[in-house]
């Protein structure tokens, strides 16, 4: 029995090409997602929603919409094979933030059990981690912040526990720490420099503290390899994404420092850091289930800082 509003499963349609539906993907993270898939010839549906926003490339079909909207997300998903969800407004306030995370992304996801989508792909975060001083390194299995942590953290915990209330295809919660790479929206390239450059009080950090990374070419790769199921279903998590449930999936690449991060960029600016001594978090996003699954980043320290550096001074 279906309840009142929801929507009517369908018996899942003949197996076929690949075809992949990505919401934001005019973004960082969603634009390389398209144009990785793209270029191992899977169709896309690139969702924005602003028209001529989706990368122009071969086999991506720009969308133009809002997936909260149910007609929307039913029209979207038909006859896609899998689904992956980038958007969050991160830095918006609160209520924007819980609606377009926890109350918009579970209407696609619903939307895509009803259609027989295989598979869900969602971008969360290792920031939903409790990640205090004396925390120590984190898991799959570890500790999640309490309400008292921000926006950010909050809504994104509670958007994957929304998603994980979602039965009817098989989930995976990509969970990156900072995420580096060259792009306008890029937060850790482009946004955090820029208040680096123009506010002291953001020049401050603990040296000695993590500065857990990956770099989004990389997490491109693995989310386009599930999405194109290259990583086949399992029935435990320690081998791939659980069929019919919801595994989280850390994805993280080598250890890092906040002196790394920081003095990177302060000097490519032309200001000087501000070291504090004041307690951090010195443990390590592990991300060992994603190497069990094949995944192995290619993109190292010294690489993602140079590049950082020569973007900057450029």
């Amino acid at each position: 029995m279906v309840e009142e509003g929801a929507l009517a499963p369908v018996s899942k349609p003949p197996a076929g090409p690949a075809l992949v539906v990505v919401t934001g993907a005019n973004g960082l993270v969603g634009s390389r997602i398209c144009a990785e898939l793209a270029g191992r010839g899977v169709a896309v549906r690139a969702v924005v929603r602003r028209a001529g926003s989706a990368p122009a490339l071969p086999g991506v079909e720009e969308w133009v919409g809002d997936f909260p909207d149910p007609g929307f997300a039913r029209s979207v998903v038909e006859g896609a094979t899998a689904v992956v969800t980038t958007v969050h407004p991160m830095g918006s306030d609160r209520a924007t933030q819980h609606r377009i995370g926890v109350v918009g992304t579970p209407v696609l996801a619903r939307a895509a059990a009803a259609a027989g989508v295989d598979r869900l792909v969602h971008l969360s975060t290792a920031a939903v981690y409790d990640r205090s001083p004396e925390s120590g390194d984190v898991d799959e299995g570890s500790p999640l912040v309490g309400d008292d942590a921000g926006t950010y953290p909050v809504t994104k915990r509670d958007t994957d526990a929304a998603l994980a209330g979602v039965d009817g295809l098989t989930r995976v919660l990509l969970r990156p720490p900072a995420i580096l790479g060259a792009g306008e929206s890029s937060v850790w390239n482009s946004l955090r420099p820029a208040a680096i450059r123009d506010d002291e009080g953001a020049r401050h950090a603990v040296p000695t503290g993590t500065f857990a990374w990956v770099h989004v070419d990389d997490l491109a790769r693995l989310a386009a390899d599930l999405a194109a199921g290259v990583v086949p279903d399992s029935d435990d998590p320690a081998t791939g994404p659980v069929a019919g449930a919801c595994t989280a999936l850390n994805v993280a690449a080598e250890p890092a420092t906040q002196r790394d991060y920081y003095a990177t960029v302060t000097r490519a600016v032309g200001v000087e850091p501000v070291w504090d001594d004041a307690p951090a978090w010195t443990g390590r996003i592990l991300a060992g289930r994603a190497h069990d699954w094949g995944w192995n980043p290619e993109v190292d320290l010294a690489a993602a800082l140079a590049e950082l550096d020569t973007a900057l001074r450029g």
